[in-house]
């Protein structure tokens, strides 16, 4: 044992590791089998499994110098559950790959767990299993998994041409808050609280839905990067007006264009249709491709993880 009585997750073994993280985690109604045999047993009431994954690695999402152990593990869930919800379903079930070196404090990786869970009950789903490993830096490996209700996923091929588009949640948040951790520039905390740990607005989904949306997504890449993803997967053009986007004090408008990690929702929805004040409208669906803004293209922004700037 470490000095002051501190346990490191080399000393616990991967099975004291698993038994403290374990009990962390509640179970929901419709987890048959959870945590502790093969695999976890969970009800599928729809009768199809809505499925998403994400990887996080430290030093490239997340710095431990930055963000909290419950940072991290917030941020871990809700960047999953965010893609269960642009699908206009329910999250159920979460699955955990986690590892880490031997020396790290298992204080960490219990706040980590409390993070996840806590994030998780946000939305009523559960922790049903995963698996750890020895491994030079953290990483965590999220499946998340959700339950439809019988009706119809909301995808990124359904926009049509006088389709609005418009936006739930904030934008440009995070990538202010990331600069302002980079430095020198400094920002309000609430922009790189928003970086340590998003807060997707998780009713979008059933909002959408309930909308009439043609199409739905998550912003995880930046605005004009995941609006190119849903234009090319409806064979439209998106139409974007400056003016319409929702810039808070403080947040410059490339950075609502091109920043990623505040997990937004942008859905298109049919002309005329009336949106609720929640549901910023941006501009429309055009014929032909591609996305604009003022009529011209955004030269640089968005996420590539194997881009030359990642």
């Amino acid at each position: 044992m470490s000095g002051r009585g501190v346990i490191e997750i080399g000393e616990a073994g991967e099975f004291g590791l698993i038994t403290r993280v374990v009990r962390r985690f509640p179970q929901g109604p419709l987890v048959e089998l959870g945590p502790g045999d093969d695999a976890a047993v969970v009800r599928v009431p729809d009768g199809r499994v809505v499925a998403s994954m994400d990887l996080l690695l430290e030093g490239r999402h997340f710095r431990t110098d930055w963000s909290s152990a419950y940072d991290v593990g917030r941020k871990a869930a809700a960047q999953n559950l965010a893609d269960i919800v642009a699908m206009g379903a329910r999250p159920t079930a979460l699955l955990l790959g986690f590892g880490g070196p031997p020396e790290l404090e298992m204080a960490w990786a219990e706040e980590f767990s409390d993070g996840l869970r806590d994030e998780c009950a946000l939305v009523g789903a559960s922790v049903v299993g995963g698996d750890t490993v020895r491994s030079e830096k953290i990483m965590v490996a999220v499946t998340v998994l959700g339950d439809l209700g019988g009706r119809p996923p909301l995808t990124r091929t359904g926009a049509r041409p006088g389709d609005s588009v418009a936006v739930r949640g904030r934008l440009g948040w995070a990538a202010t808050g990331l600069a302002g951790l980079l430095g020198p520039v400094e920002v309000p905390e609430r922009f790189t609280a928003a970086h340590r740990r998003p807060e997707p607005p998780y009713t979008a989904g059933e909002e959408a839905r309930s909308l009439g949306a043609t199409a739905l997504m998550d912003v995880s890449d930046g605005l004009v990067q995941d609006l190119g993803h849903l234009a090319r997967g409806s064979g439209v053009g998106i139409a974007l007006s400056s003016a319409l986007v929702p810039l808070d004090e403080g947040v410059a408008l490339a950075d609502a264009l091109t920043g990623g990690d505040d997990h937004a929702f942008v859905g298109t929805f049919p002309a005329g249709r009336v949106l609720p004040p929640s549901w910023k409208v941006l501009g429309e669906v055009v014929a032909g491709g591609g996305v604009t803004v003022d009529g011209g293209p955004v030269e640089q922004g968005g996420w590539d993880h194997f881009g030359v700037t990642s």
